[in-house]
């Protein structure tokens, strides 16, 4: 084989093909490599993802139990003295049934009201509708409800919403 360099109409140089062909070959190599990287790295993400999952468990969604104090321990860890009393046994006062919440008053005879009966979530009333218990919601005023046992019966049961307190 002839080792001669080989001189074109210039007098430059030549490369051989076979140089030409490297040269521009790496380019793409360097592209695919670089692709190649890109899928072994989010590949390898998914597989830690997916190897570093839990399984899903179910939260409970019962709510919290009320708890209930007893004021007279409560006092006593106060420091209180108890009180001497006749009968010796003191009534707890019973926990109102019905607890207003909001209004909507609409006129004289309309309008509704936001209202919890025994402790169980609040659910509006419109005038007329009956609640438990056998009482009917009769009227529903600015900041008071009136209960009775049937829509022209006398009122038994007034609620009346508490206070608010504006932050001054």
């Amino acid at each position: 084989m002839n080792k001669v360099p080989a001189f074109g109409h210039s007098g430059f140089l030549m490369e051989s093909p076979a140089a030409l062909q490297t040269a521009g070959r790496r380019g793409p190599t360097i592209a695919a490599g670089l692709l190649w990287l890109a899928a072994g790295l989010s590949a390898g993400y998914w597989v830690l993802l997916a190897w570093g999952r839990s399984p899903v468990t179910p939260v409970s969604t019962l709510a919290p139990a009320q708890l209930a104090t007893d004021p007279v321990a409560v006092a006593r860890t106060l420091g209180a003295q108890p009180a001497a009393t006749s009968a010796g046994v003191v009534a707890a006062a019973a926990p109102p049934r019905y607890n207003l919440l909001g209004v909507v008053a609409v006129g004289a005879q309309g309008g509704a009201a936001l209202i919890a009966v025994d402790g169980q979530p609040p659910r509006p009333y419109r005038v007329g509708a009956s609640l438990e218990g056998g009482l009917v919601l009769q009227a529903v005023t600015r900041r008071t409800v009136r209960l009775g046992p049937t829509l022209e019966a006398p009122a038994t049961v007034e609620l009346t919403l508490p206070e608010t307190v504006n932050p001054s």
